[in-house]
């Protein structure tokens, strides 16, 4: 699984934590419904999650739809607007659980948190 965070929003770590979070967690369910094979994959060899940056809503919304269009489980979260931001900010991104060489080919050029 790749998480992509935007760090344009200057986000405390805390609410990265957060909104990384309820990405996982949606994308999962989303994967447990299309690709249940992958998240057996996935929890047998120890959830791995990686974790990059995005620069820009735009960027974050490109990398979504890319993960769409391959068919992949996927997540994309807009935050309720309770604490640091208004509500309905697109805040971050989860691709997978899927095969490393899947999400290889959209998230490569990003960079790690």
């Amino acid at each position: 699984m790749v998480i992509a965070i935007r760090t344009d929003l200057k986000m405390t770590k805390g609410k990265m934590a957060v909104q990384a979070s309820h990405a996982a967690v949606i994308a999962v369910e989303e994967a447990k419904r299309a690709k249940l094979k992958w998240v057996k994959s996935w929890f047998s060899e120890g959830q791995k999650k990686v974790v990059v940056q995005i620069l820009s809503k735009e960027q974050l919304e490109l990398v979504y739809q890319k993960a769409r269009s391959s068919n992949l489980p996927c997540s994309f979260i807009n935050d309720a607007g309770l604490t640091e931001l208004p509500a309905g900010t697109a805040t971050a991104v989860a691709i997978g659980p899927a095969p490393n060489d899947k999400l290889d080919k959209i998230t490569s050029n990003l960079k790690l948190l």
